[in-house]
């Protein structure tokens, strides 16, 4: 028979009671170690290392450096998106900070006379995924191109006009017409636009390719004899370094006469003449460019 053990607060003495079979009180394990107020305090400092570590969570260095990252590499590929991936539909759309610095990459839709014509604009072009990726396709409906194409003006020449609002056609001017939609009509053009004439068209200078060739589209008009270099007293615009080019091709096609060097002298007028004449505007106003 086990002898009664006093009361003892001792959780050492209380782990260690057993019974006549070696076994441990059950009773014994049952009784409580601790006051509700001494468990309160472990509980306590359990929840001030959780803040603290939620804390150090948030002001880790790994951490910080992967938010930067993350914010510069987003930021970054809006910006990327916003000038070289964004669509503009029209010229009117083109930010004055684009002039002279950009290019313009798009697919001929239509060609309204014999120096301009209509873009839809492709950036990216085929790396960007125009032209096979499902979605990136250029219209051809007429309802859905309306709005969306950008109207270029060829910089630096003037083309015979055609007849408009009951004034008749300028020799030649079929011709030109039918030269420029033959040469970019449903082709890739890359347009190095200059800026934005009352017409709400783009000035530019438009290159095509021909082959393993990217040809000037305005030089090789002006080869051709359908187009003049264009004569303003100001407002002409020409890319770096292609006055001279243009001029010496309309030279050249003065002297192999071709297109409308053809004709004699007496009967050759210029479309700067011709629309002095029918008041399309003063020369220096150039209505054209």
């Amino acid at each position: 028979m086990p002898w009664p053990r006093p009361w003892s607060s001792s959780t050492k003495d209380d782990s260690v009671a057993k019974d006549t079979d070696g076994s441990r009180d059950s009773r014994l394990l049952d009784l409580p170690t601790t006051t509700p107020s001494d468990t309160s305090k472990p509980v306590q400092r359990e929840a001030s290392n959780d803040s603290f570590s939620s804390l150090w969570t948030f002001t880790d260095p790994q951490t910080i450096s992967a938010a930067v990252i993350l914010t510069a590499a987003s930021l970054g590929c809006f910006t990327f998106y916003k000038a070289y991936l964004r669509r503009i539909p029209q010229a009117i759309n083109i930010n004055p900070g684009f002039l002279r610095r950009r290019s313009i990459l798009g697919k001929v839709t239509s060609v309204g006379d014999g120096d301009n014509f209509r873009v839809y604009h492709t950036p990216g072009g085929r790396f960007a995924g125009w032209g096979w990726f499902p979605g990136r396709q250029v219209p051809t409906d007429k309802k859905k191109l309306k709005d969306q194409t950008i109207h270029v003006r060829l910089a630096g020449i003037d083309a015979p006009e055609l007849a408009h609002f009951g004034r008749p056609s300028q020799p030649y001017a079929q011709e030109a017409l039918d030269w420029l939609t033959a040469y970019v009509l449903g082709r890739r053009v890359r347009a190095y636009v200059y800026k934005i004439d009352q017409y709400s068209r783009v000035v530019g200078t438009a290159y095509v390719w021909k082959g393993l060739l990217r040809r000037d589209v305005g030089l090789q008009m002006l080869r051709a004899g359908l187009a003049t270099v264009y004569e303003a007293k100001s407002g002409a615009e020409f890319g770096k370094g292609l006055e001279k080019k243009y001029r010496r091709a309309e030279w050249w096609a003065k002297t192999k006469r071709k297109g409308m060097w053809a004709a004699s002298k007496k009967d050759y007028e210029s479309p700067r003449e011709y629309k002095t004449r029918h008041g399309m505007g003063a020369p220096q106003d150039g209505p054209k460019q």
